[in-house]
């Protein structure tokens, strides 16, 4: 369609220079006969198709001038505004939002203009790079928190050590607060950078074959001094289902749902794992008997730092990027993650994976 239009648009152009044209030579016509009948003087015919011509094309050449005089202006100005707009884009100014008028009715231009393309592209650009500043200064104010919060701890309870009055109780309480503080750090500082290397790509990626089931039963087993710590009843129903995904990365995932299970599972709850398939996809299902979640924050639980004061007893000791984490592996495999919660009643993840399907990653580096 937009091609048809663009087609007609040209071919209305060429139409009105073929009219100037014929209207310049008409005038030619008309005056050089008039100058002729007065001179009483008939010049040979092909010497009066040249004074014709000629003269036919001074008028054209007028024509344009008039035009183009009326024109220059209007898209000298639209290129200035376009080059102004470019530079402040460049320095950091996002706040802008190009409004040319091309004749627009109804939120539509009348007639087809070039540049409506360049004016919409230029508007897309700001808002995307918009959004994206405004992503960074969210994630920086982020980890700016989560970094100053544990180092405020980790400071106030050295000074506190110096104190020579300070008892072997005292002192010991402190120092595990400042070993609990670094660990955190340590936990932060690692799972950036792990979603550093998702977001660009750099993370090897290598789906193949392998057992979910086999998978899942050897993490929950490798969890067991937790889980058992807190004499949680874990209940597990794996199917065999084959995947063809990446190993380590869903193990990673898995690693960070169970360790969330395990975290937020009051003491004596309880936990289950189910493993199914429904032809095309796997269905792992980690559900949990903690303090569940609120409706208004599921809608946002796998962002980045997103924390409420009713969901920050469910973070406790962690960055909130765990499920950030389990959310991009989930993306990069062509899967999905979804949670289901009612507060006091726990909380349930479940995850479609492709069975069969050639998992997906953008431009992946395998």
């Amino acid at each position: 369609m937009k091609r048809e239009s663009g087609l007609l648009h040209i071919l209305a152009r060429v139409l009105l220079v073929i009219l100037a044209l014929y209207l310049s030579w008409t005038a030619a016509f008309f005056i050089t006969a008039a100058i002729y009948s007065r001179m009483s003087w008939a010049p040979h015919d092909l010497f009066a198709f040249l004074i014709n011509a000629t003269l036919g094309f001074f008028f054209f050449s007028i024509i344009s001038m008039v035009v183009r005089r009326f024109i220059q202006p209007r898209e000298q100005h639209f290129f200035t505004e376009m080059i102004d707009a470019l530079k402040r884009i460049s320095q950091g100014d996002f706040h802008i939002n190009l409004d040319w008028d091309f004749g627009w009715r109804n939120g539509k231009p009348r007639r087809p203009h070039p540049y409506v393309q360049l004016v919409d592209g230029i508007n897309d650009m700001v808002a995307n790079l918009k959004a994206m500043e405004e992503l960074r200064e969210e994630f920086v104010s982020n980890v700016s928190h989560e970094i100053g919060s544990p180092l405020t701890s980790i400071i106030g309870f050295a000074k506190a050590l110096k104190d020579e009055n300070l008892d072997r109780e005292q002192r010991d309480r402190y120092l595990t607060i400042i070993e609990t503080e670094c660990t955190r750090l340590s936990k932060l500082s690692d799972n950036l950078m792990k979603l550093a290397v998702l977001d660009s790509e750099r993370h090897p990626f290598r789906p193949s074959p392998y057992r979910l089931d086999k998978q899942l039963i050897s993490l929950i087993l490798a969890c067991e001094p937790q889980w058992e710590a807190k004499k949680i009843d874990m209940t597990v129903e794996a199917d065999k289902v084959e995947v063809h995904a990446d190993e380590d990365l869903m193990g990673q995932a898995w690693v960070n749902l169970l360790h969330n299970a395990i975290k937020f599972t009051p003491e004596s709850g309880s936990i289950s794992v189910s493993l199914s398939s429904n032809g095309d996809q796997a269905i792992v299902c980690i559900a949990d008997t903690g303090p569940g979640i609120d409706e208004q924050d599921q809608q946002r639980i796998f962002e980045r730092f997103y924390k409420t004061d009713k969901s920050r007893a469910r973070t406790v000791g962690g960055s909130g990027l765990g499920l950030s984490i389990v959310h991009k592996i989930t993306e990069m495999h062509s899967g999905s993650i979804s949670v289901s919660s009612r507060v006091g009643e726990g909380t349930a993840f479940t995850v479609l994976l492709p069975l069969h399907q050639e998992a997906k990653k953008g431009s992946s580096n395998c």
